[in-house]
């Protein structure tokens, strides 16, 4: 019995103040209770995983976890119906002692609004703090189960995953147009997170469903009154998207059953144009023709039916590849005998009305300041869309907003020259001749501050996310570190990484121990900890030649 509260890290901790708190400790000890619960899930044993949760969810290091998460996250400082946000060490403190399970009854959300990309507003609800971190700590527990029972193309609101992931499996599945499918169900649900119904999320959610009854029911204060919850999962919540992917998960084995697998004469047909690319409530459905798709409609309507879903009427169609259709931002579309995915025409619409709007709201605005307004904006937009094939988008991005500046700066100097303008604002670097740049005093010395051009980053095809990745189950481990090195190659601070590992190993492979150079070509490999718990660090890594990393792979 001994054992069990040194497993779970409880009550002997929970006198500890927030200041001396042991973090990587606590990560340790839920990492280890996390992969518990995979394995348990794996083997099906559900009475092991109902009680590994509830060792979690009772322990002192599930508590100060959820507690600094939603303490240190975004909304931090934005509070709920009570007014309350947890700013002080002693306010921690207090709060992690607060989470229990006995006697717990979460407060009404606070109801807001958000614009919506097609002009409409998004209800969001905004739990209290302690029903944040409640949720946070009961998540810990959940999206174990989640990931090792999710569907292996579902991509939206999961770690290691990605919608460049989403998007670079539409690729793999429509990218030869001479093999693959030429049709797509192009679908989206009505609502998702308003309309589930709460009887079945309660009979197939594996948690605690004394305390998820409770959110489901708790209801949100709007104006000054207060309105009841009888379906759904409100949006804001930390652990919504979550249950949002778990009842929409499975939907890729129902149609793998009843439509993708065919029996001819006895024998099982197996049909691989039939493929399902899901991003949270906005999913894909490739197929042979269109007759296909519509029995995969009612396919996908007899499962959401069941869940208190239907598909949305006016942005769920049937189309052909050779037409296109919008996904996450991006147009997918055959071009003669070639797959093509661009930014679509809507979201070069949106980031040109959004550069438009920062340039016409700061008319008066120094330089230098309308520079650091733009530059995160451009970045963003350009490296969402670098995977694909932006060149061109780029360029008329570019375009856009030098014509949007000129105009800025006509304005501001009506009676000067052309060339008197040029010269004011912009300046050579490098090839380019026309630089929007101001000079800048940081640290006391004088600096230069330039726009981001969208031409100056490179097109980088995206490198998929393997499809079984689990990030709870020790065996990936070793995958997603090796993954994330790799993907940071191309951010500074990854190069930075990188370049720090092979001084580390003075610039020779750790297998053969000859020079890894820029001809060689580098590959990185990581040592696991024997014990999975310990946290991942940088002295794990290693790096090899690509040769060297294969044949280290496969004695492993």
């Amino acid at each position: 019995m001994d054992a069990v509260p040194k497993t779970a890290c409880a009550p002997s901790h929970e006198a500890m103040h927030w200041d001396s708190i042991d973090w990587a400790r606590c990560h340790h000890r839920v990492k280890r209770l996390q992969a518990r619960i995979v394995k348990a899930t794996e083997k099906g044993r559900w009475g092991k995983v109902k009680a590994l949760q509830w060792l979690l969810t009772h322990s002192f290091s599930g508590k100060a976890l959820a507690v600094k998460r939603v303490s240190e996250n975004k909304g931090k400082n934005t509070p709920g119906v009570d007014g309350e946000t947890w700013s002080t060490p002693e306010a921690k403190t207090d709060a992690m002692k607060s989470l229990q399970r006995h006697g717990y009854q979460p407060q009404p959300l606070r109801r807001v609004y958000i614009p919506k990309s097609n002009g409409k507003l998004r209800p969001l609800g905004i739990p209290t703090m302690t029903d944040r971190a409640m949720q946070a700590l009961h998540l810990l527990a959940l999206d174990p189960v989640s990931e090792t029972t999710a569907d292996r193309n579902s991509y939206g609101f999961r770690k290691a995953r990605s919608a460049h992931d989403a998007l670079e499996q539409c690729f793999t599945a429509l990218g030869k147009p001479s093999k693959s499918a030429q049709w797509v169900l192009d679908a989206d649900i009505k609502g998702c997170f308003d309309n589930i119904d709460h009887d079945w999320m309660l009979a197939h959610i594996p948690m605690d469903t004394q305390v998820l009854r409770k959110w489901l029911k708790a209801g949100y204060v709007e104006r000054a009154a207060l309105f009841p919850t009888d379906v759904g999962t409100p949006q804001g919540g930390i652990i919504s998207p979550t249950l949002a992917n778990m009842v929409l998960d499975g939907l890729e084995h129902k149609l793998k059953e009843r439509i993708r697998k065919r029996r001819s004469n006895g024998t099982v047909v197996y049909n691989p144009k039939i493929n399902l690319i899901r991003y949270a409530d906005d999913f894909v459905v490739t197929g042979d023709s269109p007759e296909t798709l519509a029995k995969a409609k009612e396919v996908v309507v007899e499962f959401l039916t069941e869940r208190g879903l239907q598909l949305s009427p006016e942005k769920t169609r049937i189309v052909s590849l050779s037409e296109g259709f919008n996904f996450l931002g991006q147009n997918v579309r055959l071009y003669g005998d070639k797959v093509l995915i661009k930014p679509s025409k809507e979201a070069q619409a949106r980031i040109y009305d959004k550069i438009r709007d920062i340039v016409q709201r700061n008319k008066s605005a120094e330089q230098r300041d309308l520079i650091r307004l733009l530059n995160p904006v451009i970045q963003g937009w350009v490296n969402y869309h670098r995977h694909a094939v932006s060149s061109v988008a780029f360029s008329k991005l570019d375009f856009m907003v030098w014509k949007l500046l000129w105009q800025w700066a006509k304005r501001r100097h009506r009676g000067k020259s052309r060339r008197w303008i040029k010269k004011r604002y912009w300046r050579s670097q490098g090839s380019r001749s026309w630089t929007f740049a101001a000079n800048v005093v940081i640290d006391d010395k004088p600096r230069t501050i330039s726009l981001v051009y969208a031409t100056d980053t490179k097109i980088r095809r995206h490198v998929k996310v393997q499809a079984e990745v689990n990030p709870y189950a020790t065996e990936w481990e070793s995958y997603l570190a090796e993954r994330f090195i790799q993907q940071g190659v191309h951010s500074f601070h990854g190069r930075r990484r990188l370049v720090a590992l092979w001084i580390s190993q003075d610039g020779r492979c750790s297998a053969c121990g000859e020079a890894i150079t820029r001809e060689t070509g580098w590959a990185v490999f990581h040592v696991p900890d024997q014990d999975p718990g310990i946290p991942i660090r940088f002295s794990t890594f290693r790096l090899m030649h690509p040769n060297c990393h294969r044949r280290h792979r496969a004695h492993v």
